[in-house]
C-alpha cells in the first residue's frame, strides 16, 4: 500500500470547447470519434496531474453516448480519478453540452478510462493512494470496484466458455445470426 495519498480534488480537470462544423459526422452531429479524442486527452491530463507521471490509456471501460452534440454548442468535460490501484487509475469523465444562446445544458456522455502511470523508461510506477473526502467520491470509488469485479467475471466466463460445443452453437439460435461454419 502507498504511504503517499492525494485527494480526488488534485486530479480534477475541466476543459471546454466550442463545437465547429469541422467536427461533424455525415449526419451533421459532432463526430463521436472527435469526442473520444477529447476524452482521451482529459483522461491523460487528470491521471498525469494526480500521479505526477506520464500516463497511458490501458482501456476504455465505458463510453455511453447519451445525447447528440450540435454544432455551436459549448462542450465541457469534467474529469477526476475515481479509483487507484498500484499503478493504474480509473478516470471518470462527464461531458455536458451547453446551448450558448439559451443556456440549456444537457448531459451527453459518461466515460471511464483506465490509465497507467509510467516512468521515463516506460515501466509502470506506483501512484499515490486516494483520499475520499465526501460520499459522492466514495460512491464513485465503489462503482469503480464493481466495474473491476464485473470485468474479471466476464474474463473468467470467456475462459470457461467452450465455443466449439454443440450446446453453445445451439444457444445462438435465439439471436439474429445465421451459422454457416464449414
Amino acid at each position: 500500500m502507498s504511504t503517499d495519498f492525494k485527494p480526488v480534488s488534485s486530479s480534477k480537470v475541466s476543459i471546454s470547447e466550442l463545437m465547429l462544423p469541422s467536427h461533424t459526422n455525415f449526419s451533421g452531429k459532432i463526430h463521436g470519434g472527435y469526442i473520444l479524442q477529447l476524452l482521451d486527452q482529459i483522461a491523460f491530463a487528470s491521471a498525469s496531474k494526480f500521479s505526477g507521471n506520464y500516463c497511458v490509456t490501458a482501456s476504455v471501460d465505458t463510453v455511453n453516448f447519451l445525447k447528440p452534440i450540435e454544432v455551436g454548442e459549448l462542450v465541457t468535460m469534467k474529469a477526476s480519478v475515481n479509483y487507484v490501484g498500484r499503478s493504474s487509475m480509473i478516470v471518470g469523465i462527464r461531458v455536458e453540452a451547453e446551448n450558448i444562446q439559451t443556456g440549456a445544458i444537457k448531459h451527453c456522455n459518461s466515460s471511464y478510462f483506465t490509465m497507467v502511470a509510467k516512468d521515463k523508461d516506460g515501466k509502470s510506477v506506483p501512484v499515490p493512494g486516494l483520499i475520499l473526502s465526501n460520499l459522492e467520491e466514495v460512491r464513485r470509488f465503489r462503482k469503480a470496484i464493481k466495474h473491476i469485479e464485473v470485468r474479471k467475471e466476464v474474463e473468467e466466463h470467456e475462459k470457461l466458455t467452450n465455443i466449439n460445443s454443440i450446446e453453445d452453437l445451439a444457444s445462438l439460435e435465439k439471436y439474429n445470426v445465421l451459422l454457416e461454419i464449414s
